[in-house]
């Protein structure tokens, strides 16, 4: 097929710009997406700050949600790649069928589970009396949406994985650009608040995942969601969840690292501390979705020509991918150290948290700057297949660093809440290391076979 012919011959660098600046343009507008809700928040008079710590505390369960489309999604893609890289279209069309059934099942099971749970895990999480009533708002109708939600982020993998980045870029821009029309009319015209918020977002991700379904299903698409291969093989889910896990962990586990910082800020500080981990987060996303996006964009490259044994094209495009991310996180951290007010007050104008949060959000951010390495490794490590180095990436980084520093720096001394700050820019620099160690052993040994 024409998509596969250019995956295979077409000039690296050109065959790069041509799928990943559509994914880099699709991962800018799904920020947005991801962010807007917290921006129009955190500017409501009078309960703006309130609103948006409220919003703060749902996130783990968002990210929850969307870890299990990362699971199945990022799982399968590469895998449905690396069989059509072997002509093996009808296998690529079953990994495919068997992902979207998995969807499905998983979204019935959380939108149940958490809205039957969902006031205990925000008061877990770190909602006070307060912001509790935001917070529940919001979650019990997002919760409506989440099979939109499911369905649209793992199954545009699949769309990205074919070659058909500018498909999948415009289901990303239908959610998003709708949500942000729909934002402040239901917010500030409807006078409906942060359930306002919650009702624009779960029509715009039903809007886009009648976008997916659409183009799987026509005539457009090399492998195409059919009836018959929706029936679960024990095999293809074997696959698809092992190597699935290691974005599955990087983005579960942030409720467990979500749970300690906003539990953290409530015992060190105050509700001003944790509406500004709530903009921390989402300032981290404008660092994390492009690199994902490059990486998204190269992946299907690196994927379909370790399918076909090209291993000269899958090394190429990782060098290019790895200068790129690298040049791009070091590039807006510079841009964040200088300016850092610009950054916070993007999501809020309470003089308060922008004086707390200007040296604060300095620190959180610093080692950021080198993790266009970790994202290029660790993304190849997935385009590869490699399930096991991904996993251990992904849990060191979070669960065996991150986690228990941000239980320990925070009583020594007299830290707190400068503790859980300094304790991401601490791991991720450990992570880094870690992850380009590895990676440089690993790929001489997959890509000299």
């Amino acid at each position: 097929m024409e998509s596969e012919n250019i995956l295979a011959s077409k000039p690296i660098g050109k065959l790069m710009l041509k799928l990943a600046i559509p994914t880099v343009l699709a991962q800018l507008v799904n920020l947005l997406y991801n962010i807007v809700d917290r921006i129009f928040v955190g500017h409501i008079n009078e309960i703006g700050s309130l609103a948006l710590a409220g919003l703060g505390v749902t996130f783990p369960i968002i990210i929850f949600i969307g870890a299990f489309s990362a699971l199945l999604g990022t799982g399968g893609a590469p895998r449905a790649a690396i069989a059509m890289g072997c002509n093996d279209n009808e296998r690529a069309e079953k990994i495919l069928g068997n992902c979207t059934m998995m969807l499905i099942i998983c979204s019935i099971i959380l939108s149940v589970f958490f809205m039957i749970t969902k006031d205990k895990i925000l008061i877990m999480f770190g909602a006070s009396e307060n912001t509790l009533p935001y917070a529940s708002s919001y979650i019990t109708i997002y919760l409506i949406g989440t099979m939109f939600l499911q369905l649209t982020l793992g199954l545009n993998a699949f769309i990205t994985n074919q070659g058909f980045t500018k498909t999948s870029m415009i289901t990303i821009c239908i959610g998003a650009v709708l949500n942000i029309i729909l934002d402040p009319i239901f917010i500030f015209v409807f006078h409906l608040g942060v359930q306002g918020a919650a009702l624009a977002t779960i029509i715009s991700q039903g809007i886009s995942c009648i976008w997916v379904l659409k183009f799987l299903t026509g005539n457009k698409t090399h492998i195409k969601i059919r009836i018959k291969n929706l029936r679960l093989s024990k095999q293809i889910v074997f696959l698809v969840i092992s190597l699935g896990i290691s974005p599955f962990v990087m983005q579960s586990t942030d409720c467990f690292i979500q749970l300690v910082f906003n539990n953290g800020m409530l015992k060190y500080g105050n509700d001003s501390y944790v509406a500004l981990m709530s903009i921390l987060f989402s300032v981290m996303q404008l660092v994390w979705m492009p690199m994902q996006g490059f990486a998204q964009g190269v992946q299907p490259i690196i994927s379909f020509n370790y399918g076909a044994g090209n291993n000269e094209r899958v090394f190429s495009a990782f060098k290019k991918l790895f200068i790129l991310c690298l040049v791009f996180s070091m590039s807006i951290i510079v841009i964040l150290e200088l300016f850092p007010q610009f950054f916070i007050g993007m999501f809020t104008s309470d003089a308060q948290i922008i004086e707390i949060g200007k040296n604060a959000i300095r620190v959180f951010m610093l080692s950021m700057s080198l993790m266009g390495m970790q994202t290029a490794c660790q993304q190849t490590f997935l385009a590869l297949g490699q399930a096991k180095e991904s996993v251990f990436l992904a849990i060191e980084r979070k669960l065996i660093l991150l986690l228990p520093l941000a239980l320990i720096l925070p009583k020594i001394g007299a830290l707190g809440v400068w503790g859980l700050f300094l304790a991401e820019p601490i791991s991720d620099f450990i992570a880094v290391l870690t992850t380009v160690s590895l990676f440089s052993v690993k790929s001489r040994k997959l890509l000299t076979r």
